[in-house]
C-alpha cells in the first residue's frame, strides 16, 4: 500500500489541502449556485404576483427591471444558472461514467464556458 496516502502525509499538507482540488471547488461552486438560485426565486414570484395584480403594477416592475445594475444581476443570475446546469451535467458524468483523469480540465473548462454564456448575454443586453 505505498501508493495510498497515510494519516501522517494527510497532516503535513494541512488539514484543509483537499479545498486547493480543482474538483473540490466544482463542487462548492456548483452548490452555491443552487444556493444564488434559490435566493432569486421569491423576487421572481414577485413578479408573478404583481402580474396578477394588474398591468399598473407590473409595468411598474418592469420599468425598475431596465436600470443597468438590474441588467448586471440578471447576467449574473445566467452565469449561477449556467454554472449551476454545466455542475449537475459533471456530477451525472461522475456518477454514471468511468473516472477519467481530465475531470478537473472538464470542470474548469465548464466554469469557462458559463462565464462566457453569462458576458454573452451581458453584450446583448447591454
Amino acid at each position: 500500500m505505498s501508493g495510498s496516502p497515510t494519516i501522517a502525509s494527510a497532516a503535513r499538507r494541512g488539514p484543509r489541502a483537499y479545498r486547493r482540488n480543482a474538483l473540490w471547488v466544482a463542487a462548492m461552486v456548483h452548490r452555491l449556485s443552487g444556493l444564488g438560485l434559490a435566493a432569486f426565486l421569491p423576487f421572481h414570484f414577485l413578479a408573478l404576483g404583481l402580474s396578477l395584480q394588474g398591468a399598473a403594477h407590473l409595468d411598474g416592475f418592469l420599468r425598475w427591471t431596465d436600470t443597468p445594475v438590474v441588467k448586471l444581476a440578471e447576467g449574473g443570475l445566467v452565469f449561477l444558472l449556467a454554472v449551476h446546469f454545466l455542475g449537475g451535467l459533471r456530477i451525472l458524468l461522475v456518477e454514471n461514467f468511468d473516472w477519467r483523469a481530465n475531470q478537473a480540465r472538464l470542470a474548469l473548462s465548464a466554469g469557462g464556458a458559463a462565464a462566457v454564456i453569462a458576458f454573452a448575454f451581458l453584450v446583448r443586453v447591454l
